[in-house]
């Protein structure tokens, strides 16, 4: 789960990174967002930049965008990325079309999210190509996080935008609905194998040492489900029980988020017949014999 960074001096809301990669945050900070959520734009050096992401839909938001593309005289955007399809990445659309009417947009498609997008999107798919003057964006689908979660690759950079598989603060929540903890490990070990330089994550800062990063997050998650098994050992356990235990040091508010990793795991370990559940509400696991 991100953790808020104390010093929000040192994430601006518009930042230069890269001569080819500018960030435009969308200043919905809070407890699960980290400094809100990263909106990048790629191809700055050239004249066809594109958008990667477009935020909750704060009106602020479409305002540093704006900003951004007037300060540097950036020609006008040429397509818009969607990483996956929940409401912080997706719900600028409608400024994004304001902004640019005959703008296109393309994302994975997760249909029963899709139909409240008010935008037709183009789908996206594992190994697409998108390339502008100065670029290459290589598509990685990535699912764990999301049913549609894809990454992408920018091969003159050697750096993968990440969207919510990895953050530049805290770790990534695998929610119940569309999240698969199983996916997520065998997502982490595929991006294991690509040829990284730097990670843009979708929040929090850039990440300068991504293989440490993904092993980081694989352990943690490896740690994570000892934790769990560690404490069924003892007796069956609900949900809340294993959460109160297992993140008493993390504050009650970010519980109900950590439910969810929780359940994912329990969920994974069901399936792999290493935990069984009763029929209680709410249900009690225990380890299988």
């Amino acid at each position: 789960m991100p953790d808020v960074l104390q010093d929000v001096s040192q994430f601006p809301p518009r930042a230069r990174l890269t001569p080819k990669v500018h960030r435009v945050l969308g200043m919905n900070r809070s407890s699960f967002t980290g400094p809100g959520t990263n909106t990048y734009l790629v191809g700055m050096d050239g004249p066809e930049p594109l958008l990667i992401d477009t935020g909750i839909g704060l009106p602020v938001w479409a305002e540093l965008l704006q900003a951004q593309l007037s300060e540097t005289q950036a020609p006008p955007l040429v397509r818009c990325l969607m990483t996956h399809g929940h409401p912080d990445h997706v719900g600028g659309v409608a400024d994004l079309q304001r902004l640019f009417p005959a703008l296109p947009f393309h994302k994975h498609p997760w249909p029963e999210r899709d139909a409240a997008v008010p935008a037709p999107m183009a789908p996206i798919a594992d190994g697409d190509v998108i390339r502008g003057p100065g670029y290459t964006l290589r598509a990685i689908y990535t699912p764990g996080h999301a049913p549609d979660h894809i990454c992408f690759y920018l091969e003159e950079e050697r750096a993968l935008f990440t969207g919510d598989v990895i953050l530049g603060v805290g770790t990534t929540v695998i929610p119940r609905e569309g999240g698969d903890l199983g996916l997520y490990l065998d997502t982490l070990r595929r991006l294991q194998t690509l040829d990284l330089a730097r990670i843009y994550p979708g929040h929090g800062p850039v990440i300068e040492d991504p293989q440490a990063k993904i092993a980081y997050y694989l352990e943690h998650r490896l740690e994570r489900e000892r934790q769990i098994l560690a404490e069924l050992a003892a007796g069956p356990r609900d949900v809340m029980t294993v959460v109160r235990s297992i993140y008493r040091d993390y504050p009650e508010n970010l519980h109900a988020a950590a439910a969810q990793s929780v359940t994912s795991h329990l969920d994974k370990l069901e399936r792999e017949g290493r935990v069984g559940r009763d029929d209680a509400d709410p249900p009690h696991y225990a380890l299988m014999a």
